[in-house]
């Protein structure tokens, strides 16, 4: 189904974009898996216009205006971005979406999972994008950690390129072991003290994240924060970004300030 707008994430920013751009005449989808950190800020007293409230009760009202104005909310996690000709091809867990303009609002980059030796072999077997990094282990044997729809996407890409593909729970992952010039990796060490081995390891822990459509994308992404200009656009153009994935300051107010000046540098560009 093609839309003029896309946004990815459901909270502050990914809302208040939305209300900016239906108004404005334009067909807007939101697509978001879960309602994300704002649902659950259990008070707050710092909103303007707001005494206090909660995370869910601001959330909710929010997204039940944007419906009154017609934007279309799916409850679908987003695998990825591609650029088409249309503009790009947004792939979720339930369909997948043709828009004119994107815009990012994901939240901040996740935690990554606290596995001994991830950090010193990341680029040297370890990534985290199976469309970047998938051609380098053609014919051979690899793992993705994780146990997501996010993990099962990525092993379905891989599926066509490796030898095998083995999903394995982050819970049951406890290092990163090397290979025998100990240069790269060769393998895992599960919880229960056994080594299996691997030519490479893609993690893909919880759900895509800045960092995962930055690398996709090329990006730039500088301290896990995804960089874009005075409009809120990323170095790739109708592709924008806005909220807690920007960095600064994280707060309501940041990110639907951002969301708002994304929204209407879209619209600009869709004219």
């Amino acid at each position: 189904m093609k839309y003029d707008v896309i946004i990815v994430g459901g909270g502050a920013a990914g809302v208040s974009a939305a209300l900016y751009t239906v108004r404005a005449g334009y067909k807007t989808l939101i697509a978001a898996k879960d309602n994300g950190a704002l649902a659950k800020a259990e008070k707050i007293e710092n909103y303007f216009g707001f005494a206090t409230t909660t995370g869910a009760e601001l959330l909710a009202q929010a997204r039940a205006q944007a419906v009154r104005l017609g934007v279309n909310i799916v409850n679908a996690e987003v695998f990825g971005i591609t650029e088409t000709e249309y503009g790009f091809e947004v792939e979720t867990s339930t369909a997948n979406y043709s828009a004119r303009a994107v815009v990012l609002a994901v939240g901040k980059q996740r935690k990554k999972p606290n596995i001994k030796r991830l950090d010193e072999f990341e680029g040297r077997g370890v990534s985290y994008c199976a469309v970047c990094d998938g051609a380098f282990y053609r014919g051979k044997n690899v793992a993705v950690i994780g146990k997501g729809e996010y993990a099962q996407n990525e092993a379905k890409y891989l599926e066509t390129i490796v030898a095998t593909v083995t999903v394995i729970d982050e819970a049951n992952v406890t290092e990163i072991t090397p290979n025998n010039d100990g240069k790269k990796v060769g393998g895992l060490r599960l919880s229960d003290g056994n080594v299996t081995e691997f030519d490479g390891v893609f993690v893909a822990v919880g759900t895509a994240g800045a960092f995962d459509f930055a690398k996709k994308l090329g990006l730039e992404i500088q301290n896990g924060n995804l960089i874009t200009d005075d409009k809120q656009m990323t170095v790739v153009p109708m592709l924008f970004a806005a909220g807690d994935c920007t960095g600064g300051l994280l707060q309501i107010a940041k990110a639907v300030g951002e969301g708002a000046i994304a929204g209407n540098a879209a619209v600009d560009m869709l004219k």
